[in-house]
Protein backbone atom coordinates (compact mmCIF):
# COMPACT_ATOMS: atom_id res chain seq x y z
CA UNK A 1 0.00 0.00 0.00
CA UNK A 2 1.67 3.18 -0.84
CA UNK A 3 1.75 6.42 1.70
CA UNK A 4 -0.78 8.40 -0.34
CA UNK A 5 -3.41 5.33 -0.20
CA UNK A 6 -2.56 4.93 3.74
CA UNK A 7 -3.39 8.73 4.63
CA UNK A 8 -6.65 8.22 2.23
CA UNK A 9 -7.88 5.26 4.21
CA UNK A 10 -8.69 7.03 7.58
CA UNK A 11 -10.50 9.26 5.85
CA UNK A 12 -12.88 7.20 4.10
CA UNK A 13 -13.04 4.85 7.28
CA UNK A 14 -14.32 8.12 8.80
CA UNK A 15 -17.03 8.89 6.08
CA UNK A 16 -17.85 5.87 5.81
CA UNK A 17 -19.02 5.34 9.42
CA UNK A 18 -20.48 8.64 9.25
CA UNK A 19 -22.88 8.24 6.71
CA UNK A 20 -25.16 6.02 8.46
CA UNK A 21 -25.58 9.11 11.36
CA UNK A 22 -26.23 11.67 8.33
CA UNK A 23 -28.51 9.44 6.32
CA UNK A 24 -31.08 8.68 9.24
CA UNK A 25 -32.69 12.24 10.00
CA UNK A 26 -32.98 11.72 6.09
CA UNK A 27 -34.32 8.82 6.36
CA UNK A 28 -36.45 9.34 9.05
CA UNK A 29 -37.72 12.91 7.77
CA UNK A 30 -38.78 11.25 4.47
CA UNK A 31 -41.20 8.51 6.09
CA UNK A 32 -44.60 8.85 4.97
CA UNK A 33 -47.38 10.77 6.74
CA UNK A 34 -50.68 8.56 7.27
CA UNK A 35 -53.60 10.37 6.05
CA UNK A 36 -57.22 8.97 7.00
CA UNK A 37 -59.89 10.99 4.34
CA UNK A 38 -63.73 10.67 5.18
CA UNK A 39 -65.44 12.28 2.51
CA UNK A 40 -69.16 12.71 2.24
CA UNK A 41 -71.55 14.57 -0.38
CA UNK A 42 -73.80 17.07 0.97
CA UNK A 43 -70.89 19.46 1.90
CA UNK A 44 -68.93 18.65 -1.38
CA UNK A 45 -67.92 22.04 -3.24
CA UNK A 46 -70.25 22.36 -6.48
CA UNK A 47 -73.28 20.74 -5.10
CA UNK A 48 -76.58 22.50 -4.21
CA UNK A 49 -79.39 20.39 -4.42
CA UNK A 50 -80.19 17.17 -2.66
CA UNK A 51 -80.98 15.66 -6.07
CA UNK A 52 -76.91 15.77 -6.73
CA UNK A 53 -76.74 13.59 -3.75
CA UNK A 54 -78.86 11.02 -4.73
CA UNK A 55 -78.22 8.07 -7.46
CA UNK A 56 -81.88 8.82 -8.99
CA UNK A 57 -81.63 12.07 -8.65
CA UNK A 58 -80.84 14.99 -11.13
CA UNK A 59 -76.78 15.43 -11.84
CA UNK A 60 -75.98 12.79 -9.82
CA UNK A 61 -73.33 12.07 -11.71
CA UNK A 62 -72.05 15.41 -11.83
CA UNK A 63 -71.81 15.45 -8.27
CA UNK A 64 -70.03 12.49 -8.58
CA UNK A 65 -67.08 13.77 -10.09
CA UNK A 66 -66.92 17.06 -7.66
CA UNK A 67 -67.05 15.06 -5.14
CA UNK A 68 -63.96 12.81 -6.90
CA UNK A 69 -62.37 15.96 -7.62
CA UNK A 70 -62.59 17.48 -4.30
CA UNK A 71 -60.59 14.47 -2.82
CA UNK A 72 -57.90 14.44 -5.26
CA UNK A 73 -57.49 18.30 -5.11
CA UNK A 74 -56.78 17.68 -1.14
CA UNK A 75 -54.86 14.42 -1.94
CA UNK A 76 -52.59 15.78 -4.27
CA UNK A 77 -51.64 18.83 -1.59
CA UNK A 78 -51.01 15.84 0.67
CA UNK A 79 -48.36 14.23 -1.99
CA UNK A 80 -46.95 18.14 -2.82
CA UNK A 81 -46.08 18.39 1.09
CA UNK A 82 -44.68 15.30 0.90
CA UNK A 83 -44.62 10.88 1.18
CA UNK A 84 -47.83 9.84 2.11
CA UNK A 85 -49.97 6.52 2.70
CA UNK A 86 -53.95 7.87 2.25
CA UNK A 87 -57.22 6.05 3.15
CA UNK A 88 -60.38 7.14 1.36
CA UNK A 89 -63.06 6.06 2.98
CA UNK A 90 -66.94 6.50 1.18
CA UNK A 91 -68.80 7.97 3.52
CA UNK A 92 -72.29 9.30 1.86
CA UNK A 93 -75.84 7.25 1.38
CA UNK A 94 -74.63 3.64 0.06
CA UNK A 95 -70.75 4.60 0.52
CA UNK A 96 -70.21 3.81 -3.24
CA UNK A 97 -70.08 7.44 -4.60
CA UNK A 98 -66.53 8.35 -5.33
CA UNK A 99 -65.54 7.54 -9.13
CA UNK A 100 -62.68 5.29 -7.90
CA UNK A 101 -61.31 4.17 -11.27
CA UNK A 102 -60.67 8.20 -11.40
CA UNK A 103 -58.94 8.88 -8.02
CA UNK A 104 -55.36 9.42 -7.93
CA UNK A 105 -53.79 5.77 -8.17
CA UNK A 106 -51.70 6.53 -5.05
CA UNK A 107 -54.58 6.19 -2.67
CA UNK A 108 -56.63 3.32 -1.47
CA UNK A 109 -60.35 3.66 -1.44
CA UNK A 110 -63.17 1.42 0.85
CA UNK A 111 -66.34 1.41 -0.76
CA UNK A 112 -69.50 0.26 0.46
CA UNK A 113 -71.54 0.74 3.72
CA UNK A 114 -72.41 -2.49 5.02
CA UNK A 115 -69.64 -1.92 7.66
CA UNK A 116 -69.27 -1.11 11.65
CA UNK A 117 -67.94 2.09 11.76
CA UNK A 118 -69.20 3.50 8.67
CA UNK A 119 -67.72 7.02 7.74
CA UNK A 120 -64.72 6.12 9.95
CA UNK A 121 -64.05 2.74 8.29
CA UNK A 122 -60.31 2.31 8.57
CA UNK A 123 -59.46 4.80 10.99
CA UNK A 124 -56.97 3.34 13.45
CA UNK A 125 -53.84 4.55 16.05
CA UNK A 126 -51.21 4.06 13.00
CA UNK A 127 -52.94 7.62 11.36
CA UNK A 128 -51.48 10.83 11.58
CA UNK A 129 -53.95 13.17 10.88
CA UNK A 130 -57.86 13.28 9.84
CA UNK A 131 -59.52 15.22 7.02
CA UNK A 132 -63.71 15.19 6.96
CA UNK A 133 -64.69 16.29 3.64
CA UNK A 134 -67.94 16.93 2.39
CA UNK A 135 -69.51 17.09 5.86
CA UNK A 136 -73.28 18.77 6.94
CA UNK A 137 -74.40 20.19 10.00
CA UNK A 138 -76.51 18.04 12.97
CA UNK A 139 -79.94 17.23 12.62
CA UNK A 140 -82.15 20.50 13.24
CA UNK A 141 -79.75 22.67 12.54
CA UNK A 142 -81.33 26.26 11.42
CA UNK A 143 -80.00 26.94 7.77
CA UNK A 144 -77.89 23.90 7.77
CA UNK A 145 -77.48 22.56 4.09
CA UNK A 146 -79.81 19.03 3.58
CA UNK A 147 -78.79 18.63 7.61
CA UNK A 148 -79.28 15.45 9.44
CA UNK A 149 -77.77 12.97 11.90
CA UNK A 150 -76.60 9.42 10.18
CA UNK A 151 -80.24 9.52 8.50
CA UNK A 152 -83.85 10.37 8.84
CA UNK A 153 -84.19 8.46 11.62
CA UNK A 154 -82.05 10.22 13.82
CA UNK A 155 -83.66 13.80 15.47
CA UNK A 156 -80.60 13.91 18.12
CA UNK A 157 -77.23 12.09 19.12
CA UNK A 158 -75.33 13.19 22.49
CA UNK A 159 -71.73 11.87 23.21
CA UNK A 160 -71.33 12.41 27.23
CA UNK A 161 -73.73 15.06 27.72
CA UNK A 162 -72.85 17.51 24.27
CA UNK A 163 -74.87 17.54 21.14
CA UNK A 164 -73.20 16.50 18.33
CA UNK A 165 -73.79 15.46 14.36
CA UNK A 166 -71.64 13.27 12.00
CA UNK A 167 -68.68 15.42 12.45
CA UNK A 168 -68.61 15.59 16.19
CA UNK A 169 -68.89 11.90 16.31
CA UNK A 170 -66.05 11.19 13.96
CA UNK A 171 -64.20 14.16 15.76
CA UNK A 172 -64.52 11.91 19.37
CA UNK A 173 -63.78 8.47 17.33
CA UNK A 174 -60.56 9.67 15.99
CA UNK A 175 -59.98 11.61 19.17
CA UNK A 176 -60.53 8.16 21.33
CA UNK A 177 -57.56 6.78 19.01
CA UNK A 178 -55.23 9.75 19.62
CA UNK A 179 -55.71 11.35 15.74
CA UNK A 180 -55.95 15.00 15.13
CA UNK A 181 -58.92 16.11 12.54
CA UNK A 182 -56.26 18.95 10.65
CA UNK A 183 -59.06 19.96 7.86
CA UNK A 184 -62.96 19.82 8.19
CA UNK A 185 -65.36 21.33 4.89
CA UNK A 186 -68.68 21.81 4.60
CA UNK A 187 -70.91 24.20 4.39
CA UNK A 188 -70.67 27.53 6.38
CA UNK A 189 -73.03 26.43 9.03
CA UNK A 190 -71.60 23.00 9.24
CA UNK A 191 -67.79 24.52 9.37
CA UNK A 192 -68.85 27.27 11.96
CA UNK A 193 -71.03 23.85 14.16
CA UNK A 194 -67.86 21.72 14.08
CA UNK A 195 -65.21 24.88 14.83
CA UNK A 196 -66.82 25.31 18.14
CA UNK A 197 -66.62 21.86 19.48
CA UNK A 198 -63.11 20.92 17.22
CA UNK A 199 -59.84 23.12 17.23
CA UNK A 200 -58.95 22.29 13.78
CA UNK A 201 -58.87 23.97 9.97
CA UNK A 202 -61.73 24.36 8.08
CA UNK A 203 -62.89 25.58 4.77
CA UNK A 204 -66.40 26.68 3.96
CA UNK A 205 -67.69 25.30 0.60
CA UNK A 206 -71.29 27.07 0.71
CA UNK A 207 -74.35 29.11 2.70
CA UNK A 208 -77.19 27.18 2.88
CA UNK A 209 -80.65 29.06 1.85
CA UNK A 210 -82.85 27.44 4.17
CA UNK A 211 -82.04 23.44 4.73
CA UNK A 212 -82.65 22.39 0.92
CA UNK A 213 -80.51 25.51 -1.37
CA UNK A 214 -77.12 26.17 -1.08
CA UNK A 215 -75.38 29.57 -2.62
CA UNK A 216 -72.53 28.04 -3.93
CA UNK A 217 -68.68 28.63 -4.26
CA UNK A 218 -67.26 27.78 -7.43
CA UNK A 219 -65.43 24.11 -6.97
CA UNK A 220 -62.26 25.25 -8.24
CA UNK A 221 -62.22 28.03 -5.70
CA UNK A 222 -63.10 25.70 -2.61
CA UNK A 223 -60.45 23.34 -4.34
CA UNK A 224 -57.60 26.15 -4.37
CA UNK A 225 -58.75 26.61 -0.56
CA UNK A 226 -58.78 23.56 -0.09
CA UNK A 227 -55.13 22.97 -0.93
CA UNK A 228 -53.69 26.16 0.70
CA UNK A 229 -55.94 25.37 4.16
CA UNK A 230 -54.20 22.02 4.15
CA UNK A 231 -50.60 22.70 3.43
CA UNK A 232 -50.78 25.05 6.14
CA UNK A 233 -52.27 21.90 8.71
CA UNK A 234 -49.38 19.76 7.04
CA UNK A 235 -46.56 22.34 8.07
CA UNK A 236 -48.05 22.56 11.77
CA UNK A 237 -49.21 18.89 12.33
CA UNK A 238 -46.75 18.77 15.18
CA UNK A 239 -48.96 21.43 17.15
CA UNK A 240 -52.30 19.52 15.97
CA UNK A 241 -54.46 17.81 19.06
CA UNK A 242 -56.70 15.08 18.82
CA UNK A 243 -60.11 15.98 20.67
CA UNK A 244 -60.11 14.85 24.14
CA UNK A 245 -62.76 11.95 24.52
CA UNK A 246 -63.83 10.41 28.37
CA UNK A 247 -64.44 6.94 28.50
CA UNK A 248 -66.74 5.44 29.54
CA UNK A 249 -68.83 7.41 26.71
CA UNK A 250 -72.62 7.78 27.44
CA UNK A 251 -74.74 7.83 24.15
CA UNK A 252 -78.04 8.95 23.89
CA UNK A 253 -79.71 9.56 20.78
CA UNK A 254 -83.75 10.72 19.70
CA UNK A 255 -85.98 8.85 17.60
CA UNK A 256 -88.32 9.92 15.05
CA UNK A 257 -90.36 7.14 16.14
CA UNK A 258 -91.28 5.74 19.80
CA UNK A 259 -91.54 2.55 18.34
CA UNK A 260 -88.02 2.25 17.28
CA UNK A 261 -86.92 3.62 20.87
CA UNK A 262 -88.76 0.35 22.15
CA UNK A 263 -87.38 -1.74 20.81
CA UNK A 264 -84.13 -0.67 21.28
CA UNK A 265 -84.94 -1.64 25.06
CA UNK A 266 -84.15 -5.27 23.95
CA UNK A 267 -80.35 -4.39 24.30
CA UNK A 268 -78.77 -5.31 27.83
CA UNK A 269 -77.90 -1.78 28.95
CA UNK A 270 -80.52 0.20 27.89
CA UNK A 271 -82.57 2.78 29.31
CA UNK A 272 -85.44 4.55 28.03
CA UNK A 273 -85.33 8.59 28.70
CA UNK A 274 -88.47 9.68 26.79
CA UNK A 275 -90.69 8.12 24.90
CA UNK A 276 -88.48 9.08 22.10
CA UNK A 277 -84.90 8.91 23.35
CA UNK A 278 -82.91 6.29 25.15
CA UNK A 279 -78.98 6.28 26.52
CA UNK A 280 -76.57 3.53 26.80
CA UNK A 281 -73.18 3.72 28.63
CA UNK A 282 -70.04 2.26 26.37
CA UNK A 283 -67.13 1.13 27.63
CA UNK A 284 -65.11 2.81 24.94
CA UNK A 285 -65.44 5.17 21.81
CA UNK A 286 -64.95 2.43 19.67
CA UNK A 287 -68.09 0.33 21.48
CA UNK A 288 -70.24 3.54 21.42
CA UNK A 289 -69.86 3.91 17.62
CA UNK A 290 -71.04 0.75 16.79
CA UNK A 291 -73.57 0.85 18.77
CA UNK A 292 -74.48 3.75 17.52
CA UNK A 293 -74.74 2.69 13.59
CA UNK A 294 -76.56 -0.53 15.01
CA UNK A 295 -79.07 1.47 16.78
CA UNK A 296 -80.18 4.10 13.87
CA UNK A 297 -78.92 1.89 10.41
CA UNK A 298 -79.87 -1.96 11.41
CA UNK A 299 -82.72 -1.37 13.68
CA UNK A 300 -86.08 -0.04 11.52
CA UNK A 301 -89.08 1.33 12.39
Amino acid sequence: MTSGLRACLPIAIAVQTALPCIAAPALLAQEPLRVFISVDMEGIGGIGTAAMTSRSGKDYALGRELMTAEVNAVVAAVFEYGPAEILVNDSHGDMQNLLHTRLDPRVEYIQGNIKPLGMVQGLDRSFDAAIFLGYHARAGTENGFLAHTGSGSVKGLWLNGVEVGEGGLNAHFAGALGVPVILAAGDRTFTEQFGALVSTRTVSTKDAVGSSVARLRHPEVVREDLRAVLLEALADLENASAFNVTEPVTVRIRFATTTRANILLAIPGMRLVNGWTVEYEAESMDRAYRMIRLMYKYISW
